[in-house]
């Protein structure tokens, strides 16, 4: 699955991501510890890769296919 996302942004909730074709999806902060106990400075510390998206800090992993 080739996913080109173009945004990562979060709420007090939720994670979402935007790709190039607009497609807006989302998941739960509460399926993923790590991200949820985190502070907001270290959840937009992240980086993406073609696969996702990476907290070296945090050592958490989500990958763009999980979301769809």
């Amino acid at each position: 699955m080739d996913i080109d996302v173009v945004r990562v942004w979060f709420d007090d909730w939720n994670i979402f991501i935007k790709t190039n074709t607009n497609e807006v999806r989302g998941h739960l902060l509460s399926w993923f510890p790590r991200l949820q106990m985190a502070s907001k400075s270290s959840l937009e510390n992240f980086t993406l890769s073609p696969f996702g998206i990476h907290w070296v800090e945090l050592d958490e992993d989500l990958s763009f296919g999980g979301f769809f």
